[in-house]
């Protein structure tokens, strides 16, 4: 039995992997082994885990030796049980992110953390008038794309099995699957009727970047979209500010919106690409020990930065958006963020299951404990419920003339670049 470990920095309750820590058990592996096919087995290694990683040695003022004896005095008939004894004993920790998760949620979260899935590429949202699953999209060089998969065209069924009433997250389910393994899709296009592919599943690395080039009034901007932090987001990250910088954009606008975080070392990594020098972030577990990660010298660019967050950027969004606040190299834009300041190590269990265990609490570069409060943005700008809601259903709204954020990044880069100075952080202000 292996257990690996991820460092995670995200909000929407954890999601991936740039480094993986073994670790051994010592004389745990030989009360396993006397476990081994037992349900009783996966309720010991999460107690393993906690009583030796959690951040709290209180363990929230509860007995946590007596808990184990607890546990295992009791006779587990299924995995359904054990899983219930595991999610009734971490709630006595009182943290929602250190929490367990079945084999499917833990091959779910994997997928996500990694950046990778194995399926057929395409994007699926629910048509708001028909309520049918529709393709928003199929991913670049995806047996999807591939086969001619279009955006719009309606989803009816997959592998034979109606999608009438199913939710996106079932059809997903369905959809992923060994790579090399065939499936078969119907779908619905307004000119063709109805058809079928059929489809063979492959590895497919998820973009979390997107990123544009536009002309605003007489400076050229690069607008950057990232949507989580993944094993393969500094590389993408990398890849769109070297092309932006090839088409001679003169400023940036970095998209933090609706971020929920994820991987802790990929958020370090991206820091060092917009910073030169100066620290990113500081943890500290419940021995008091300390790590700090800095700049190294690797920016990519010194061009004006302003950076837009909202209360759902979490985590490693804030983690990223306070070490360039802190560190004055960009102005900070939007609503107060999520103000999670806490790090999770996710681990496999031997049954399939996972655990994601609070391990750290971070601190930004001038010691700030962002937990229930979140970065405070240099420019506050608070939208109506109705331009939330638009945003929220257009996604392509975002960095355009209909983003009351964006446009606002603009105003402040166009006078940056007209001073000749990278971006800085102004005094607070509010824009309402």
């Amino acid at each position: 039995m292996s257990l690996v470990t991820k460092l995670l920095c995200t909000g929407a309750i954890a999601t991936t992997a740039t480094s993986f820590c073994w670790l051994t058990l010592g004389n745990d592996l030989q009360a396993h082994a006397t476990l081994k096919d037992n349900p009783k087995a996966v309720v010991d290694e999460v107690w393993q885990i906690i009583n030796r990683e959690y951040v709290d040695g209180t363990f929230n003022r509860s007995n946590w030796l007596q808990l184990r004896q607890e546990l295992l005095s009791q006779e587990y008939t299924s995995n359904e049980q054990a899983y219930t004894a595991i999610r009734t004993a971490l709630e006595k920790l009182g943290d929602p992110y250190t929490r367990f998760m079945e084999p499917e949620q833990f091959k779910s979260l994997t997928s996500q953390t990694t950046g990778e899935l194995s399926g057929v590429g395409i994007r699926l949202a629910v048509d708001s008038a028909t309520k049918t699953l529709t393709i928003v999209e199929p991913m670049a060089n995806s047996p999807a794309e591939k086969a001619g998969i279009k955006p719009g065209d309606k989803l009816l069924a997959i592998d034979g099995k109606s999608t009438r009433g199913m939710s996106i997250e079932q059809a997903s389910i369905l959809i992923r699957g060994e790579v090399g393994t065939k499936i078969s899709l119907k779908l619905s296009r307004a000119e063709k009727g109805d058809f079928e592919l059929k489809l063979t599943r492959a590895q497919i690395e998820l973009p979390s970047v997107r990123y544009t080039l536009n002309q605003e009034g007489n400076i050229k901007v690069g607008y950057i979209y990232l949507s989580e932090f993944n094993s393969h987001s500094p590389d993408q990250m990398r890849k769109a500010i070297q092309a932006l910088k090839r088409q001679k954009a003169q400023a940036f606008v970095l998209d933090l919106r609706e971020n929920p975080g994820g991987l802790l070392l990929s958020s370090i990594e991206i820091a060092r690409m917009w910073l030169d020098t100066g620290s990113i972030v500081r943890t500290v577990d419940r021995k008091g020990e300390n790590d700090e990660f800095k700049a190294n010298r690797t920016a990519l660019t010194q061009l004006p930065l302003a950076v837009l967050v909202n209360g759902d950027s979490a985590s490693a969004s804030e983690i990223l958006a306070g070490a360039l606040q802190d560190n004055k190299r960009a102005t900070i834009i939007g609503t107060e963020t999520f103000g999670k300041a806490l790090v999770q190590s996710v681990h496999d269990l031997s049954d399939g299951s996972g655990l994601a265990v609070t391990v750290a609490h971070y601190y930004t570069p001038k010691g700030t404990d962002i937990g229930h409060k979140g970065v405070s943005p240099d420019i506050h700008i608070n939208i109506s419920k109705e331009q939330q809601f638009q945003l929220s259903a257009r996604s392509n709204w975002f960095g355009s003339p209909q983003d009351p954020l964006y446009t606002k990044a603009i105003a402040v880069l166009q006078s940056d670049v007209t001073q000749g100075a990278p971006s800085r952080s102004p005094s607070p202000v509010s824009v309402r």
